[in-house]
């Protein structure tokens, strides 16, 4: 008789060919940011026909689906907007053809991160064919916004409709490494204020464009000097954005703004990061705030908060970090590659707002993200899908 290893591996295989059809299905439906009803809609479908205990949307447009009835909730975490496309003379192939050729499929979202949810379909497959009845109840949860607003889906099912689960996995891109970590990361928006003049007469005002160079540049210098976390890296600011203005073409702008991308680590705050911006600024430098986002989902609803996003970490002795690790043990013969994220996830609200001990594992690489010609292997599919249905099982000691 087989082990639940062995009959999840066993499922898994053979599902194989399933999940990347999954994935090409989803792919092939465009998905932008505040524009993903019909992924969802078809989500909603896959999953149910799946076999999944109960199938909604929620009141932002994310869809959650559940398997299982326990008291204990372990939420498994897709976002299914994308990115746009970009240049599209840089894409070797349609960026919505969902092509699956030579164990790979292509196309806008494979990695970023509609593979996360192939895979998280393809294990709820897999449990409700094991039959699998354990303490949990499993929410696969597949949000909306992330690309605007990391975090904000899971603010709202945690802070309005009170989905908060004891242990969380994010299904964001890691090369099927296991990742108990990021840094976080904030926006800011600092002004400058000149005073306007002919442009044929410079001299006789004050230069924005002037002022928010210097700013930059002192950005640029605090980005050299900031401190580092042992496990997550350092912490860093860019200017991502310049615009100065002024009443016409020929004349000495006399307003500026410069918008940065700052990630934080540990231990950091959104005051202490606007005031290190202040005094880079110095005396070129109006005002420097925090903007806050609205989002709107496909559905009319919307959200506010602000754009601070605060780094997390999960313990490698926390038992969540330790089934995982286990649970790829048993499956593939060995220990994961333990490592943390570059880039920012909905763990931000999961486990930097609210707490809850998170672990990402996911199909595809992190490079891929936002890039033309993305990609993700159909091996990473299955595999996933196997450790997220073999989660649940590690998690109580099981074999």
């Amino acid at each position: 008789m087989k082990t639940v290893h062995e009959e999840i591996l066993s499922r898994a295989l053979a599902l194989r060919d399933e999940a990347a059809q999954v994935l090409s299905t989803l792919v092939r439906i465009p998905s932008p940011c505040g524009s993903e009803e019909k992924v969802c809609r078809r989500i909603g479908s896959l999953c149910r026909e799946a076999g999944f205990d109960e199938v909604r949307i929620d009141g932002l447009g994310s869809v959650v689906a559940r398997i299982g009835n326990g008291p204990r909730k372990l939420a498994f975490d897709a976002h299914v907007d994308t990115v746009g496309v970009g240049d599209p003379s840089q894409w070797k192939t349609d960026p919505f053809s969902g092509t699956v050729a030579e164990g790979m499929v292509h196309g806008r979202g494979t990695s970023d991160q509609k593979g996360g949810a192939a895979a998280m379909i393809t294990a709820g497959r897999i449990l409700k064919g094991i039959g699998w009845e354990g303490p949990w109840s499993l929410y696969f949860t597949f949000t909306v916004l992330e690309e605007d607003c990391d975090g904000l889906c899971w603010r709202y099912l945690v802070e309005k409709e009170g989905l908060k689960p004891d242990l969380a996995v994010s299904t964001e891109p890691t090369s099927c490494r296991l990742y108990r970590g990021q840094r976080g990361r904030m926006e800011m928006e600092a002004t400058v204020r000149g005073l306007s003049a002919h442009g044929s007469a410079p001299e006789r005002g004050r230069s924005a464009a002037y002022m928010a160079a210097r700013v930059a540049l002192a950005v640029e210098k605090l980005n050299g000097g900031l401190p580092a976390d042992a496990f997550l890296g350092k912490g860093t600011v860019t200017v991502s954005r310049i615009d100065v203005r002024g009443p016409s073409l020929c004349a000495v702008p006399d307003q500026g703004s410069i918008y940065m991308d700052r990630r934080v680590i540990p231990g950091e705050t959104a005051e202490s990061a606007l005031e290190e911006v202040r005094r880079a600024g110095g005396a070129d430098l109006a005002d420097v705030r925090m903007p806050r986002y609205e989002g709107r989902g496909w559905n009319g609803a919307s959200y506010i908060q602000d754009l601070f996003f605060p780094a997390w970490t999960t313990a490698a002795d926390h038992p969540l970090a330790r089934a995982g690790v286990e649970g790829h043990r048993l499956l593939f013969g060995a220990a994961p590659t333990v490592d943390k994220w570059t880039f920012s996830t909905n763990c931000v609200a999961l486990c930097g707002v609210h707490g809850v001990p998170c672990i990402g594992f996911g199909p595809g690489d992190e490079e891929q993200a936002h890039a033309p010609n993305e990609h993700t292997r159909v091996e990473d599919l299955w595999r996933c899908a196997a450790f997220y249905a073999m989660l649940p099982v590690a998690l109580e000691g099981g074999e």
